[in-house]
């Protein structure tokens, strides 16, 4: 078999690696690392299609093990940020006896994998959803992934004060945004493909255009720019599906 037959899943086999490396960050708390290497796995998922298209050579196992990957680098990941990060606030709230209910401050951090089983069968949906072959239904993994590692990102850079720390050092808010998290992954709303299949500006406008919004967002806001971007990713599928799009498309 020839080599460039090989290239696609070796790619995606990076994806995995830079996962892996970003669960051991996210194990001792270095939560910024975390996010660069989970940024790295996503970097390699974005061009192992591509040059599976590219090269010809796509395949049933490329599907899945891109699946494979994608379930570390941006289900397992994220889930365990939130778990961390809820774990944190249980271990302060048990140190300063802020509660008293012991049962609570155990189970509460598992909250955070409500994100990981929503990405699993977000995963598992997609590989046999028709609907999904040149767009999304529903926020895919990386996106959510960017949008979870960055909150503690954001709260490492809030100085420890400000609405922004607060509401990210709220375990409610934490297991709100872990099962907004999950609906959202699995959310019947159409989202336009981050991939890029053709470097044209005619069949990737919607996408060209989301680059540059993206640039801005993280250039005037930095930090909080990440999720912002993921909410403008929302904002600009669904503006896309109602003007854009044309009305034979499918």
């Amino acid at each position: 078999m020839a080599f460039k037959n090989h290239i696609p899943n070796l790619i995606t086999l990076c994806n995995l690696a830079a996962g892996l490396v970003a669960l051991i960050y996210t194990f001792d708390g270095h939560y910024q690392m975390a996010f660069v290497w989970v940024f790295i796995g996503i970097f390699f998922d974005f061009w192992d299609g591509f040059f599976a298209r590219i090269l010809k050579v796509q395949s049933a196992i490329g599907l899945q093990l891109d699946s494979l990957a994608d379930m570390v680098t941006s289900g397992v990941v994220p889930g365990m940020v939130v778990y961390k990060m809820l774990s944190d606030i249980a271990e302060y709230q048990g140190e300063y006896n802020l509660s008293s209910d012991n049962l609570y401050l155990g189970l509460l951090p598992y909250a955070g994998f409500i994100i990981t089983l929503g990405s699993c069968y977000r995963l598992a949906k997609f590989n046999v959803d028709t609907r999904q072959t040149d767009s999304f239904i529903g926020l895919p993994t990386p996106a959510n992934a960017l949008f979870i590692l960055s909150l503690p990102v954001i709260e490492a850079h809030s100085d420890g004060t400000g609405l922004v720390f607060d509401m990210l050092s709220n375990p409610y808010v934490l297991v709100g945004i872990s099962v907004l998290s999950a609906f959202m992954l699995n959310a019947e709303i159409p989202l336009f493909s981050l991939k890029v299949k053709y470097f044209n500006w005619e069949t990737n406008k919607i996408q060209f255009i989301f680059l540059v919004l993206s640039v801005l967002l993280l250039f005037f806001f930095q930090y909080i720019g990440i999720p912002l971007i993921i909410l403008s990713y929302v904002l600009l599928s669904v503006i896309n599906n109602m003007f854009l799009t044309k009305p034979d498309a499918k």
